[in-house]
């Protein structure tokens, strides 16, 4: 049974996650099934992409399916993890794509949020990165994508709280577009995905190209590097990190130890 709903409209693709009963995770199957879309997309050359949940959706996505994270003693987010793959379909997909948001956006699927070109929110929306809930580390692309979202003192906030940010402080931030009422998603996500369908799309596809190898321009060298991916494994390799998996499966406070 597929888990998303697609269709294409003049030239504009909408991806619906539709795994309400899982609350959209962002498992394998989900994840398979959106790049297997945005590909077909990319054949029939559309020019906008709209990646949603179902109307009136309360959880836009639980982020991580923390049901197929590893237990202790490896890489989490390693290059082949479900998350990890989207966000590379997502930068590089030739034609922009926009975030429709409806309700509560947990973890990793802020990550997704973040690596849309353009974000529209309903006034109920909250978004929330959640790694330190679970015990979980980040890896450096995913870091820089939340720095290239929000300022430092923002991604710190986020990421040491964890606790949901709103609709209207995201959008006094930058990080959303547009905030508009849940009457008026439908119809301006579509006016907005129009304008950008009648304008030339390899002039828009080679811009947000541009713009995706100028955010990644960082310099690091090889130690720095190993230093990064060495602070990674003192948390996955940790006491901490399994017992945040642990109770969230059990569905239990966590009690973390710093080790």
């Amino acid at each position: 049974m597929s888990v998303i709903l697609s269709s294409i409209h003049d030239a504009v693709g909408i991806i619906t996650m539709n795994n309400v009963t899982k609350r959209n995770a962002l498992s394998g199957a989900l994840v398979n099934e959106i790049i297997q879309c945005l590909a077909q997309y990319q054949r029939e050359e559309v020019r906008v992409v709209l990646l949603r949940a179902p109307p009136e959706s309360k959880v836009w996505s639980a982020g991580h399916d923390v049901n197929e994270l590893p237990l202790a003693r490896r890489d989490p987010l390693g290059w082949n993890d479900p998350l990890r793959m989207l966000i590379r379909e997502l930068e590089t997909f030739p034609a922009p794509i926009i975030a429709v948001l409806e309700g509560s956006v947990w973890g990793g699927a802020c990550e997704v949020v973040f690596a849309c070109d353009m974000v529209i929110a309903t006034e109920n929306v909250t978004l929330a990165v959640t790694p330190a809930k679970l015990g979980v580390p980040y890896n450096i692309t995913g870091v820089l994508n939340f720095m290239n979202a929000a300022s430092r003192a923002i991604v710190r906030e986020m990421a040491f709280t964890a606790q949901p940010m709103s609709a209207e402080r995201a959008e006094r931030l930058g990080i959303i577009n547009y905030m508009v009422s849940a009457e008026e998603l439908d119809d301006f996500s579509m006016r907005l995905a129009m304008q950008i369908r009648n304008n030339a799309p390899l002039s828009i596809s080679v811009i947000k190209e541009q713009l995706r190898l100028l955010e990644s321009a960082q310099s690091i060298t090889p130690r720095m590097f190993e230093r990064i991916q060495g602070l990674r494994r003192t948390v996955y390799d940790s006491h901490d990190y399994k017992e945040g998996i642990s109770a969230f499966l059990e569905k239990r406070r966590p009690d973390f130890t710093g080790h």
